[in-house]
């Protein structure tokens, strides 16, 4: 077995890439990582109307748009236990190869559902591949987050963290951008026909090409902590008891901090050309590239967070600032929708806000906890609140849709209660600074 090498730290516990050469490796391969493995994961979304059609076929194209979120939503039932188990293992035995395991994972989960036959060939054997496949996805993706953001940060100087944890959310970015263009270029070049018969499948394929990315991460970046070896702890060491033990009521508020950066994500990104198809005439090809302008906002606004977090002395105010704008701009995009110039403004200053907080706040989140824990903290928290307020919301909001007889403003109703409960928990959590 070959050794792993591990970054080691000052006299204060910091430990920082020297060379430009080393910081642009590692980004690149947890940032490219990342994109591919939340490009898989999230894509499904996109094309989730023309799945439902697909592999659960009903009289009413709702009720199968119901039953493919739904799905959708069984994903994240599995991001939980990702969360302890792969966080556990990126704790005990390294980021790195937590990494490794996330990417192989996701890739078989992906090839599932890329491949998957329609129901009119094999019946309910297809929808159950879909689901198999989502439920691997949800276990991998469970993980990820924990495992490449922990990796990012520990790589960092005292005053990079932010800078490198931005280019986490960078990669989600640039998944969600590559998922609508390409919902935009197979609306907009393939037939009705071609795209429900195999047109919606390229996406899927194309998001296999993560099992090279994870073989590049496992072969070229440095780990940057291994339990097992570094924390002074007997191999029997368990990071979930700990966390559970000593970081209870930090645990629990974060699990509300991931609530609002959950939620804009997967309403204000992912639902949305769903959602205009539902409420407005517009063309599809125009809500797909609607979603692809607004990751790129997305992506440049983390980017800014994460450099600005680096020159903060306390960054829980600007958090929370950040919240207000995102309660503010999304209840102007619903009340906007029919109006395009006012409601693609509100838009992209609700995304604006979400790319912030996605830095500033998983930031907040992962500094809170020792090196010892904190892969675990950060996927569990994650994990269980993605799955709590992200898994449900498409469903959430296509339900409300229904009983309201599509009422524009319906989605907003969740999203914005949600809003406030997020602030509260922001502002109660104990802002700390472990190395």
């Amino acid at each position: 077995m070959t050794k792993t090498n591990i970054l080691m730290g000052d006299e204060t516990g910091e430990i920082g890439l020297k060379t430009r050469a080393e910081k642009t490796k590692l980004i690149a391969a947890a940032g490219v990582g990342n994109f591919l493995e939340i490009f898989d994961f999230t894509v499904y979304s996109f094309f989730a109307a023309i799945i439902g059609r697909v592999f659960f076929p009903t009289d009413n194209p709702l009720a199968s748009l119901l039953i493919a979120v739904s799905v959708f939503g069984v994903g994240f039932l599995m991001r939980p236990l990702g969360s302890i188990i792969i966080g556990a293992y990126a704790d005990r035995r390294g980021r790195k190869s937590a990494m490794l395991l996330t990417i192989i994972l996701m890739a078989v989960g992906g090839a599932l559902i890329g491949f998957a036959p329609p129901y009119e060939s094999i019946g309910w054997a297809a929808p159950l591949m879909i689901v198999l496949g989502r439920l691997l996805q949800g276990f991998s993706a469970g993980g990820e987050i924990g495992a490449a953001t922990t990796l990012l940060m520990e790589s960092a100087g005292k005053n990079e963290r932010g800078f490198f944890v931005s280019w986490q959310f960078i990669g989600q970015g640039l998944s969600s951008m590559c998922g609508a263009l390409f919902g935009a270029g197979l609306t907009y070049y393939l037939s009705e026909e071609a795209l429900h018969s195999w047109g919606w499948r390229v996406p899927f394929i194309f998001g296999l090409l993560i099992i090279p990315v994870g073989l590049y991460i496992r072969a070229h970046i440095n780990e940057t902590f291994i339990g097992a070896e570094q924390s002074g702890k007997d191999s029997g060491h368990n990071p979930i008891k700990e966390l559970l033990s000593n970081h209870f009521r930090p645990f629990i508020i974060a699990i509300f901090m991931v609530m609002p950066m959950t939620l804009l994500m997967y309403i204000m990104v992912f639902y949305m050309p769903t959602y205009l198809k539902t409420v407005t005439d517009m063309d599809p090809t125009m809500s797909y590239m609607i979603s692809a302008a607004t990751s790129i906002v997305m992506i440049i606004f983390a980017l800014l967070a994460g450099l600005a977090c680096d020159r903060l002395d306390k960054r829980k105010p600007f958090a929370l600032a950040i919240i207000v704008v995102g309660l503010v701009s999304s209840w102007l995009s619903f009340e906007f929708v029919t109006q395009f110039w006012p409601f693609f403004i509100s838009l992209l200053v609700a995304i604006a806000s979400l790319g912030a907080l996605l830095t500033t706040g998983l930031l907040i989140i992962m500094e809170a906890f020792p090196r010892s824990v904190r892969a675990s903290a950060t996927a569990m928290t994650y994990g269980i609140g993605v799955t709590i307020f992200g898994g449900t919301a498409q469903i959430v909001v296509t339900w409300l849709l229904d009983i309201t007889n599509k009422n524009p403003m319906a989605p907003f109703w969740y999203l914005g209660v949600m809003m406030v409960v997020a602030f509260i928990a922001y502002a109660i959590f104990k802002e700390e600074r472990y190395v």
